[in-house]
């Protein structure tokens, strides 16, 4: 079973995760989204479902299911029933969602194979009011960005505004100022609105980008640290990976949303997060926890430019 990020699965007892991971050993690592639940929100085929927040679910598995925890939720292959693929989802709705329609009309020029949903809308779990998670694969993200920034210049997509950031920056709480959150945001030009709903141009590595994982060890504690991004190929990937120019340090990892697409190749950045060993030398990890408080990642290059 190949499986990666941002593909769902779900279980013989109806208990829908995400897909967080590109690798796999002895099952899919993911996080668990939706659980049947009488008083859920959401309704599909006369069964009513309940999002689960990020606590809520590994309270939820601890209880349930403590076998699937090691570190992150790992579901064992054999216990998985169905595999959501965001392409097929994509191709299944995009006739029938306007909002989807109109992204995908948007990208001129990117191949559709190469496109795809994932959230609620892949599982079929999609509210009138829900956030469109539109995927693109590999290289062809650069793409769809540089693509989706023509729709929003010409008004075909609806860009978010200084408004819309703010209310963003009050449910993320980031370890930033709102103009330094701003600046970074603005510039990174892989969100928008349809029709009035947010929209996250996501990052999905296409087969021959997966390569060796970074693996992570023992927690050397918290450290700041000032380098020289050297490669940011996957800065919107999750984790978002920086190498980075530094005596001690090879690569800063992003855990968080926030600091995705962060900064670009050979940009100085200012890091703070937890100091891990790796099997080729110490990384830096930010976002450690869901909300992380005390970590972040800053272009001081890009705040420099700026003189705010």
């Amino acid at each position: 079973m190949r499986v990666r990020l941002r593909d769902f699965i779900e279980t013989r007892e109806h208990w829908i995760f995400s897909v967080v991971d590109y690798y796999c050993g002895d099952g899919v690592r993911c996080l668990l989204r939706y659980v049947p639940d009488p008083g859920g929100e959401r309704t599909r085929d006369g069964t009513r479902f309940k999002k689960m927040g990020f606590d809520e679910a590994y309270a939820f598995v601890k209880k349930e299911k403590p076998e699937y925890l090691d570190r992150v939720m790992v579901v064992p292959f054999a216990d998985v029933a169905r595999h959501y693929q965001p392409h097929e989802g994509l191709a299944r709705i995009v006739n029938s969602d306007r909002r989807v329609k109109k992204m995908v009309d948007a990208l001129e020029g990117v191949d559709f194979s190469c496109m795809g949903i994932t959230g609620s809308k892949l599982v079929g779990l999609g509210a009138e009011t829900s956030d469109v998670d539109f995927v693109v694969y590999g290289k062809e993200w650069y793409k769809a960005r540089n693509a989706l920034q023509r729709a929003i210049a010409s008004g075909q997509i609806d860009g978010i505004d200084e408004a819309g950031w703010e209310k963003i920056y009050r449910k993320r709480k980031p370890e930033l100022s709102f103009e330094e959150f701003y600046l970074h945001e603005r510039r990174k030009g892989n969100r928008c609105l349809l029709d009035g709903v947010l929209t996250d141009l996501l990052f999905v590595r296409s087969w021959d980008q997966i390569g060796p994982r970074i693996g992570i060890g023992e927690s050397l504690g918290m450290e700041t640290i000032t380098a020289k991004v050297t490669d940011a190929e996957f800065a919107f990937d999750s984790p978002a990976i920086y190498n980075v120019e530094h005596a001690e340090i090879s690569a800063v990892l992003s855990f968080t949303h926030t600091y995705a697409g962060q900064a670009l190749a050979g940009e100085t950045i200012e890091a703070r997060g937890i100091v891990e060993e790796s099997p080729d030398g110490k990384v830096l990890v930010v976002g450690t926890s869901r909300e992380p408080k005390g970590e972040w990642i800053k272009s001081l290059t890009l705040l420099e430019a700026s003189k705010f």
